[in-house]
């Protein structure tokens, strides 16, 4: 779509079931709500939450954050159904459980744009964000990711991707999820597209929360699901850059535009070289600082 990225730090689910709980989101400030249909949702009030959602959505949309609903995957009785109800006016996207394969994405994908049609949004208005948690997924993420131009995020789902793979998921050992992390983050890069991470389910843990977003960001993630209000401003700043972060970069473009003025293309400071790499580095963490300003105003 040739857009500038979303912003994504924090990205809030609500389950579709809890009226109460949709309207308690509305008083908080994550980048994105999304409004969920799949995991958090017993299979009994799939439908009820589904109606729930599709009456909810025009005030959910009046709000500064982000409307991202998550439907069920694909090949379950409910998927369809979800997708036709959140395909309206003020959605941003919608994101996609235990999504597997292409083929997959150019289903719902089709779908979308039909329903775009009849409903007379521009084709192309709903993005799509895929959720990646089992192994057939994850080894075709690169394929996945790149298949259509609708695509702006994808998110890592630990806790599927564990059952997939027959193992339990460790709480307490990160290091457990080294290798999907990096495997997604490299095909969302590759694609162009975001990496979000999965949620932090121990509550009133904000250490463990800040370790956790701290790793999966040194690797590229740029942000991670919340599945409490309380674990927000948490995240907005873990991927937000830190004050020391901007004055390190700043020092960082300045030592570099003098080296230029001087005909050079390389520098050092503080017995580190700066040369083009380094200085593309840090110009990102400036724009990427506006951008997080920005998003306070």
């Amino acid at each position: 779509m040739n857009e500038e990225p979303p912003l994504l730090r924090s990205l809030l689910f609500v389950p579709g079931n809890k009226e109460n709980m949709l309207a308690k989101a509305l008083g908080t400030r994550p980048d994105a709500i999304v409004p969920d249909m799949e995991d958090s949702v017993p299979d009994a009030e799939k439908d009820a939450a589904r109606e729930t959602i599709r009456a909810f959505l025009p005030r959910l949309a009046a709000s500064p954050a982000l409307v991202i609903p998550r439907v069920n995957a694909p090949g379950t009785p409910w998927h369809e159904r979800d997708v036709e109800a959140v395909v309206v006016p003020g959605v941003y996207a919608v994101t996609v459980g235990k999504v597997r394969s292409p083929a997959d994405i150019a289903a719902v994908s089709g779908l979308i744009a039909d329903l775009e049609r009849r409903r007379g949004l521009p084709v192309g208005t709903v993005r799509l964000l895929p959720w990646i948690e089992t192994a057939a997924g994850l080894a075709a993420a690169a394929e996945i990711l790149a298949s259509d131009p609708r695509i702006v995020a994808a998110a890592f789902g630990a806790e599927d991707f564990t059952h997939d793979l027959g193992i339990e998921r460790d709480l307490d050992d990160e290091t457990q999820l080294d290798t999907p992390r990096w495997l997604l983050s490299i095909a969302a890069r590759a694609a162009g597209v975001i990496a979000l991470d999965t949620p932090h389910f121990k509550l009133r843990d904000p250490e463990g929360l800040r370790a956790s977003a701290r790793r999966v960001r040194r690797i590229g993630f740029r942000g991670k699901f919340a599945i409490h209000p309380e674990q927000i401003d948490a995240l907005n700043a873990c991927f937000s850059p830190s004050d020391e972060e901007i004055a390190e970069a700043r020092r960082i473009v300045a030592a570099f535009d003098e080296a230029e003025r001087a005909g050079r293309a390389s520098t050092s400071l503080d017995g580190r070289v700066i040369d083009v790499p380094v200085v593309k580095r840090a110009r990102a963490v400036l724009e990427a600082a506006e951008t997080h300003a920005r998003s306070l105003q």
